[in-house]
C-alpha cells in the first residue's frame, strides 16, 4: 500500500492493517483493513468484543506481529519490527524478580547501551513521578501489584519513547486500586504529555482516560467508528458520575452490541 503524506501532529497513522493467521490449511482473519490516526499528545483507546483483535492489533504496533496488509507510520516513518520508540506496558507487570525497582526501570536504557549514570539520573526522577520515591532498592516481591504496574510504566517512559503502548494494564488489579491507577495515569500523561494507545475492555475506563475511542467490531475485527470523547480535563472520578458520562458509556455499549447484532437501546 502506498503511503500518504503524514500530517505534521499526527504521531502513529495506521493505513489499512489486516492480519491473517494460518495454521495448516486454515485460516483465520483476525484484523481486516483497521485505518486511523492518533495525533501527538493524544490518549486513544481501543474498545471492542472480546477476540476482536486489539491485542494483536497492538502487538502489530510493537512489532512482535507483522501485519497481512497495509501500514503504520511512526513519527511519519515505517515501523519495522520493535523499536525504543515504543513503550509497551503489559497487562502484568512483568518485572524482573532479582533487580531493584530502579534496575528493572534502566533495563531498558541498558539495552540500548546508555550510560548507567544518565539512564539512573532519568530512572530516578520518573520513578518519583510515578509516586515511588524512596523504593528504589525495593524488589518486586515488596510492592504491592498497583506499585509493581507503576514500576511496569516507569520502564516504560524512562527509554523516552514516541508512543505508550498499553495493553488492559490494570486488568489483574482490584476494583480499588485500578480506579487509583487510573487516576494516577491521567496524572502522569499530563505531565508528560505522553501520546498513549492504550487497549481495555473497560468501557468505563475508556471514556475516563481517552481523548478518542476506537470501537473495534466483532472479529474480524473493523473500525466501527471513532467517538470524541469531549469531557473537560482534569478529568477526576466523580466524573462518572456525570450524565454526559454516562451518556458516553451508553453509546459505546450500543454500538458493541451493535457489532454483535444484539439489541441496541434507544
Amino acid at each position: 500500500m502506498a503511503m500518504t503524506a503524514q500530517a505534521p501532529d499526527v504521531k502513529l497513522r495506521v493505513a489499512g492493517v489486516s492480519k491473517t493467521f494460518r495454521r495448516r490449511d486454515d485460516q483465520l482473519l483476525v484484523l481486516d483493513n483497521v485505518s486511523f490516526d492518533v495525533r501527538a499528545g493524544e490518549f486513544f483507546a481501543i474498545v471492542g468484543p472480546s477476540g476482536c483483535g486489539k491485542t494483536t492489533f497492538l502487538r502489530i504496533v510493537q512489532g512482535l506481529e507483522e501485519p497481512t496488509g497495509g501500514s503504520i507510520l511512526l513519527s511519519g516513518k515505517p515501523l519495522v519490527g520493535p523499536g525504543p520508540d515504543r513503550g509497551f506496558v503489559f497487562q502484568d507487570d512483568s518485572l524482573f524478580p532479582w533487580r531493584t525497582v530502579l534496575r528493572n526501570v534502566t533495563f531498558g536504557n541498558e539495552l540500548r547501551g546508555e550510560p548507567r549514570a544518565a539512564a539512573e539520573r532519568s530512572a530516578r526522577s520518573i520513578i518519583s513521578l510515578v509516586g515511588l520515591g524512596g523504593f528504589e532498592s525495593h524488589y518486586p516481591h515488596e510492592l504491592s501489584g498497583g506499585m509493581r504496574q507503576r514500576v511496569n510504566l516507569a520502564r516504560a517512559i524512562n527509554i523516552e519513547p514516541d508512543i505508550l503502548l498499553m495493553d488492559e494494564p490494570f486488568a489483574s488489579l482490584d476494583a480499588l486500586t485500578r480506579e487509583a491507577m487510573q487516576q494516577e495515569l491521567l496524572r502522569i500523561v499530563a505531565q508528560t504529555g505522553k501520546t498513549v494507545l492504550f487497549i481495555t475492555h473497560q468501557i468505563d475506563e475508556a471514556v475516563l482516560l481517552a481523548d478518542r475511542i476506537a470501537v473495534f467490531t466483532a472479529r474480524p475485527g473493523r473500525l466501527m467508528c471513532t467517538l470524541d470523547v469531549d469531557l473537560p480535563r482534569p478529568r477526576s472520578l466523580q466524573a462518572k458520575r456525570s450524565a454526559r458520562f454516562q451518556g458516553i458509556v451508553d453509546r459505546v455499549w450500543n454500538l458493541i452490541a451493535e457489532s454483535h447484532g444484539g439489541p441496541v437501546s434507544e
